[in-house]
């Protein structure tokens, strides 16, 4: 039974020092310069410890005399003089490491620098062969393929192959939502700089909305296309209709008084009624509805209906938290602006500490609350004798919700 054990023990020994000697070498092979090389030391090693082990015959019986001695100093200095560069690197490597990142394999990736040079000089089209040389291995690549189209609107006038090469970008899978927008945006500037088409960008920032419906990139393209300039307000300067400045007033300084010199503004009522235009076509054009707010509490002295309009944009999905912490602080000015109290104030600003716990916003609306008291009597001290009040037309709230 024991000798069984010993058997079984020793084979199991055996067979785990073969595993990790293979190991061993297998690895320090793939990660040798010259394998060949590596494995005529291993063999020219095994020799010279044979040939020692055969000439002073260790297991002998017989006492070690200085022959062996030398011998075997013989050999050590042969076997250093075969690894020494070896042992350099082993002992010289941790060091090397603290600079060069040690052997640690990097990713391959694409490099431009070729086709970025080779563009500065002008010479385009061979940018273009290099970068569809690094596309070729990397054919996923957002950097290249944004390059790529670039290069043949901006410099080769090549609008059309510009746009195939986004669509192709769009249709990639493994691109992230952000780089298939900024590609898009992309195509929609070239549409309208290059081609004055409004129309084909208006087309371009639709599809992000169509690919990331209820998102904040859509909410950003919806914006964008509601301020799409007009298509002859794209058109190159000389094509313009020139604007007839009229003349000056003469001998001013002769004038008994200039009031009536003073620049009109602009009637807000007028302003109120774009906006309820603008916003019946384009319900999620957050500027709009922000400057139709305003003008509700402003002008026309109704706080519910401002109110109204900002609630919908605080409260529209995917709004970004700067953007949606400026309507509540917007929101509470307005009510300080119209006489609202203590409580109806500090509820806009603990709106802020409720939604954004951690940002900085949070801090400032605290801030704020603090003081709040101290800026309503201010506010009281300053405010001027209404002596009257008179009904105004405010039927343009009709239709300028927003859409859901």
């Amino acid at each position: 039974m024991n000798s069984t054990y010993h058997i079984i023990r020793g084979a199991v020994l055996l067979i785990i020092a073969i595993g990790l000697i293979g190991w061993v070498v297998v690895r320090a092979l793939k990660r040798s310069d010259d394998p060949r090389r590596l494995i005529f030391k291993w063999i020219f090693t095994v020799m010279v410890i044979g040939v020692v082990c055969w000439l002073i015959k260790p297991n002998s019986g017989r006492p070690a005399t200085i022959t062996d001695l030398a011998i075997a100093l013989f050999g050590g200095l042969v076997l250093t003089a075969t690894w020494r560069h070896n042992i350099a690197d082993i002992v010289a490597k941790p060091f090397e490491a603290l600079y060069t990142g040690g052997d640690v394999e990097v990713d391959p990736q694409p490099y431009y620098s070729i086709a970025t040079a080779k563009r500065k000089k002008g010479k385009y089209t061979e940018a273009v062969a290099e970068i569809r040389k690094q596309l070729e291995k990397f054919p996923g690549d957002f950097e290249g393929q944004m390059m790529l189209a670039e290069i043949e609107v901006e410099n080769l006038n090549d609008l059309a192959g510009a746009e195939l090469t986004i669509h192709r970008l769009c249709a990639q899978p493994g691109h992230s939502p952000r780089s298939v927008a900024l590609a898009l945006n992309a195509l929609a500037d070239w549409h309208l700089k290059f081609a004055q088409d409004r129309e084909a960008a208006r087309q371009d920032l639709q599809q992000i909305v169509d690919l990331f419906p209820d998102t904040e990139l859509a909410l950003a393209a919806a914006q964008r296309i509601a301020h799409l300039a007009k298509t002859e307000m794209l058109l190159s300067p000389h094509d313009r209709p020139r604007i007839q400045v009229p003349e000056g007033v003469r001998n001013i300084g002769l004038l008994q008084s200039s009031t009536h010199l003073r620049p009109t503004g602009s009637d807000p009522a007028k302003l109120a009624a774009d906006y309820v235009k603008h916003l019946e076509q384009h319900p999620q054009d957050t500027e709009a509805r922000e400057k139709l707010a305003v003008i509700y509490a402003d002008h026309y002295g109704r706080l519910d209906l401002a109110a109204d309009q900002l609630d919908q944009l605080i409260n529209q999905p995917n709004q970004p938290a700067k953007q949606v912490v400026h309507w509540l602080n917007l929101l509470a000015d307005l009510h300080l602006r119209h006489g609202a109290d203590y409580n109806a104030v500090s509820q806009m600003l603990e709106q802020i500490i409720e939604r954004y716990p951690n940002l900085a916003a949070a801090g400032m609306a605290r801030n704020r609350i603090d003081l709040l008291k101290l800026e309503l009597k201010a506010k009281q001290t300053n405010q001027p004798v209404k002596l009257g009040a008179y009904e105004q037309n405010i039927g343009l709230k009709r239709g300028v919700r927003s859409g859901t």
